[in-house]
């Protein structure tokens, strides 16, 4: 979210607040749900999109339809204006949409480790925290607060490095115009292009450990929705379960519903996926656990970052536990 147009988002979000729906039955008898993601179509719905194609949604009578996002997307926005009844994004963006008077409910996520990690070079190594100093960092627009937080944990000194903008592809790095950069472990093109010295510091190393690819909704209506996001978790949680057993077969199914994916690469990073998907909290808990203590913790780290969020962030204002329980038995556990 871009610092400089909270106030505006904040004003027009609270007011399409009031528009909030649930997703309604079909002339098929099916509830329609819309999802929107604060990203492009890639290997992070991997489960999303078997659950799709495998028609598990169909099976708990659901109509879902994906909306893809991009750099610059607004993820909470549609979500409070009922244009779709969940969103997905990192949770210390919702932590940050909640503090800042944003009514939003985060119920289920697909990493249980971010995939972002800080990209460098042997020219200008970044091997831990304290190597960000004096360095050149470009960052997404979507990037700069998660770097701003990373600078706050680790006390640095904002005005002691360079902070530029940049896209998702990683050129400046390549032709020296930064010295280190935010990257997905999971976007193994971008990577590969930076040959094997490339140095990766892992937003957990870091001291940012966080949850992706995090499933929220309006807190107004969560009640109301909470059984039927608790069908779309299953049906999800389905697909993450079904990939994980089937990973070939899974990435096949996606770049057949997707042409612009690389097949070749796709099946080089599916372990890696696995790997962020699927730990011991999910081999416990099942598939899009929330462990409530870690999460608690986010919310400590945010708050300690020196932000001064307009809403008091407290765990049972911006997240819930009743879509995971409800669907316990049939998130699988895997790890």
């Amino acid at each position: 979210m871009n610092p400089g147009n909270r106030r505006d988002f904040i004003a027009c979000a609270s007011a399409l607040g009031a528009l909030a729906i649930v997703g309604r039955a079909n002339a098929q008898g099916r509830t329609d749900l819309r999802i929107q993601y604060d990203w492009l179509m890639d290997n992070g719905k991997l489960g999303d999109i078997v659950a799709l194609h495998r028609g598990f949604f169909e099976s708990e009578g659901l109509n879902v339809t994906f909306s893809p996002g991009g750099p610059n997307a607004q993820t909470v926005a549609p979500v409070l204006a009922g244009q779709a009844a969940s969103g997905q994004m990192g949770s210390f963006q919702v932590i940050n949409a909640f503090g800042e008077g944003l009514p939003v409910r985060m119920f289920a996520s697909t990493y249980q480790q971010a995939p972002l990690a800080f990209v460098s070079l042997p020219r200008a190594p970044v091997r831990k925290p304290q190597d960000l100093v004096g360095k050149t960092i470009a960052v997404t627009p979507n990037g700069r607060w998660l770097l701003g937080l990373v600078l706050a944990i680790n006390k640095i000194d904002p005005a002691k490095v360079k902070i530029v903008t940049a896209g998702a592809e990683l050129t400046p790095l390549i032709v020296g115009q930064a010295d280190v950069m935010t990257a997905f472990v999971t976007n193994t093109r971008a990577l590969d292009v930076l040959g094997p010295d490339r140095i990766l510091l892992s937003a957990e190393a870091a001291g940012l450990a966080y949850y992706t690819g995090t499933y929220f909704t309006a807190a107004e209506s969560f009640d109301k929705q909470k059984d039927v996001l608790a069908r779309f978790v299953r049906a999800v949680a389905k697909g993450w379960g079904w990939a994980y057993e089937n990973r070939a077969a899974a990435v096949n199914l996606m770049c057949d519903a997707y042409p612009n994916m690389d097949r070749k690469v796709e099946l080089a990073t599916v372990d890696s996926i696995m790997s962020l998907v699927f730990t011991k909290e999910t081999k416990q808990n099942g598939w899009g656990w929330i462990e409530p203590a870690r999460l608690k913790r986010q919310i400590e780290l945010a708050q300690q970052s020196g932000i001064a969020f307009r809403n008091p962030v407290t765990l049972t204002g911006v997240s819930s536990q009743e879509v995971l329980l409800l669907s316990a038995a049939g998130r699988p556990k895997l790890g």
